[in-house]
């Protein structure tokens, strides 16, 4: 590890925690040319998971994208922010054992939409509406009336 103060390659471990999850590593350091401490992070390097977009466009997956629409759904609503992660922890996990790479932006919608249906109906509305791009208030009016069916 290069010391940033002074750019010399030798340091020794002082100190080495864990953080609560066990993703990351922080480690105090001291270099042995200049005496000054420093902290270094280790973590897991990742392949990152690609987004297939409906126009065909590729972009890596954001967990923050996907709270911010949720957040978005679930905005006004009785909706605790530890459920809203908890949709995302549960995405991320689908990927994760996912053999490939690349999800359809159309598979992620499918999921948080089921997520969405068991927690809040309302959020489930609004975030259909935006993800399925009615394309008239009928197409919503089914949508809402299927909804019903399942309440009865």
């Amino acid at each position: 590890m290069k010391c940033p103060y002074c750019a010399h390659l030798g340091d020794k471990v002082v100190d080495s925690r864990e953080s609560k999850e066990g993703e990351v590593i922080r480690r105090r350091r001291e270099c042995l040319e200049c005496g000054k401490r420093f902290t270094s992070y280790e973590r897991i390097d990742e392949i990152p998971y690609m987004v297939v977009k409906k126009d065909g466009t590729r972009e890596r997956f954001e967990r923050q994208k996907l709270i911010a629409g949720l957040l978005r759904a679930c905005e006004k609503r009785p909706v605790s922010l530890a459920a809203v992660e908890g949709i995302a922890d549960r995405v991320e996990s689908t990927l994760q054992e996912r053999p490939e790479k690349e999800i359809a932006t159309a598979d992620i919608g499918a999921f948080v939409m089921e997520e969405l249906k068991k927690l809040d109906k309302v959020a489930y509305v609004r975030f259909a509406s935006v993800y399925r791009h009615f394309r008239d208030i009928g197409e919503f009016m089914s949508e809402l009336n299927e909804l019903l069916k399942v309440k009865e």
